[in-house]
């Protein structure tokens, strides 16, 4: 590793991050630029942030060496987790000393030390940040200092909850408790707690003495606001006793709660225009082979069934993704098992519809070796992968399959041409039922289930599947699992 941190570039690149975050850009993207920034300059061969929540972590954000593991879950009873969890703030790790999956998947990696920080507010570790070095040279305490002070700067990020954190179950909203604020007869606010600096993002000494930041509703009353980040805050107001004219107000963030409900809403008018369309054209085929039999050729009668079989697929299709959401399914309790990767993407290739089969271009070595999950539950990920790259791309532009062996890990890719993914929509993507923005609903058709249930099934064979944008254009979805 270089003897010196090049602050000078550090300084100029965190210039371009607050630039980036003044302009409005939030979230994934601020963090992805901010390790982009930091790797070099601290001479590290990858960076990676993982974003911790009540059931665990997930890496959500990764440069350089460490890109590998991007997307990949970290269970909260796993060993590695534990140890970042506890311990020093801000230490440096060797990487053999790990117990957990992850030291199996570094196994072979020329990487030999991690230096790690918590991102913390208020005592809640929110993720933690890891520079990763090669080598037997154990990263300096000036190393450690910027890699804290980096992890600060997340962790402010997070209380901003500007696009943090990219889940809904992070612990900062977790550990939220309603806002509290006291005004007088003008509306002045005369108490101000600090779980309401929390929920709105104005601090105590901006609050005091001013207006509310949102609608007082009457007494008694409960008025759901919207607030100008997006948030939503469900707000009640009640007088108190004793002289003076003086008003509570509690409010508490239902954001969760609103896209919950809009949700199941967008499934609803979703679905049943998913259903009803293959369902028009059975009936309207069926209906034209009913009554026009006697007057249709041969070829005409042919083409008819054709298309009531392809239309009952799709809906058979669809049911199927239903009820596998509904269930909450994934390849059930049969242990993984080692199998042929190669020769499983070819035969599930073999299965999919005859339109997509065409624009699939093949790439396995010959050598890959056996992955360690559950077979059969293998067609159904191609299936919804291969199908999501279709429906966003070019008609005639090709969807590449590609495998590669990485360490203790095995992977395939699924690369398109399409519109691509934006950086902070590659984990909502796995979410049930989102579909991107409105836009995109309406132009691309779709229940918003495939991907959740990739998720899932992946997750299950203890695997993980990621999205980022391709370099020249496209989607790459990935998925890897363990070695058989």
């Amino acid at each position: 590793m270089p003897e010196r941190i090049d602050f000078p570039a550090l300084l100029t690149g965190h210039t371009v991050v607050i630039e980036m975050i003044n302009s409005g850009e939030a979230g994934l993207p601020v963090l992805t630029q901010l390790l982009r920034v930091a790797q070099p300059a601290l001479g590290a061969t990858g960076m990676a942030f993982v974003e911790f929540g009540p059931t665990g972590g997930r890496v959500i954000a990764a440069t350089g060496a460490a890109a590998w593991a991007l997307g990949r879950p970290l269970a909260v009873d796993d060993p590695d987790t534990v140890c970042l969890l506890n311990g020093p703030r801000v230490r440096n790790v060797l990487v053999g000393r790990l117990n957990g999956k992850l030291a199996g998947e570094l196994a072979g990696s020329d990487l030999r030390w991690m230096v790690v920080s918590r991102a913390e507010i208020g005592g809640h570790t929110v993720g933690s940040l890891h520079a990763l070095y090669p080598g037997d040279d154990e990263p300096d305490a000036e190393r450690q200092g910027v890699v804290a002070y980096l992890a600060s700067c997340v962790a402010h990020m997070y209380g901003d909850q500007s696009g943090l954190p990219v889940h809904g179950d992070g612990p900062v909203v977790a550990a939220l408790a309603d806002g509290l604020a006291v005004v007088d007869r003008d509306g002045h606010v005369r108490l101000w707690n600090p779980a309401a600096a929390q929920v709105t993002g104005r601090p105590v000494e901006q609050a005091l003495s001013r207006p509310l930041p949102f609608p007082l509703p009457p007494s008694g009353q409960v008025r759901d606001h919207r607030m100008p980040d997006g948030r939503w805050l469900r707000i009640t107001s009640g007088e108190l006793p004793g002289p003076g004219t003086l008003r509570v107000v509690t409010f508490r963030d239902i954001t969760d709660q609103q896209r919950r409900d809009h949700d199941r809403e967008l499934f609803v008018a979703v679905t049943s225009h998913e259903l009803r369309t293959p369902v028009t054209v059975i009936k309207g085929y069926a209906d034209t082979l009913t009554d026009h039999w006697d007057s249709l050729t041969e070829v005409d009668r042919r083409q008819a069934a054709r298309v009531i079989g392809q239309r009952a697929n799709e809906l058979a299709r669809l049911v199927d993704r239903l009820l596998s959401s509904a269930a909450e399914a994934g390849p059930g309790d049969d242990p993984p098992t080692p199998f042929d990767l190669g020769e499983a993407l070819r035969s599930a290739v073999l299965d999919l519809p005859t339109e997509l089969r065409r624009r699939l271009v093949l790439r396995l070595p010959a050598d890959l070796p056996k992955a360690l999950g559950h077979r059969p539950s293998l067609a159904t990920v191609l299936t919804e992968l291969t199908t999501n790259a279709g429906k966003y791309s070019p008609v005639e532009s090709p969807i590449e399959i590609t495998a590669s062996v990485d360490g203790q890990l095995v992977a395939f890719r699924v690369s398109d041409r399409g519109i691509g993914i934006r950086p902070e929509h590659v984990e909502r993507a796995f979410d049930r039922f989102w579909q991107g923005e409105s836009g995109d609903r309406r132009g691309y058709p779709g229940a918003g289930l495939g991907l959740y249930l990739v998720r899932r099934i992946v997750e299950q064979q203890n695997g993980w599947v990621s999205l980022r944008p391709r370099t020249d254009g496209g989607t790459v979805a990935e998925v890897r699992l363990p070695r058989g």
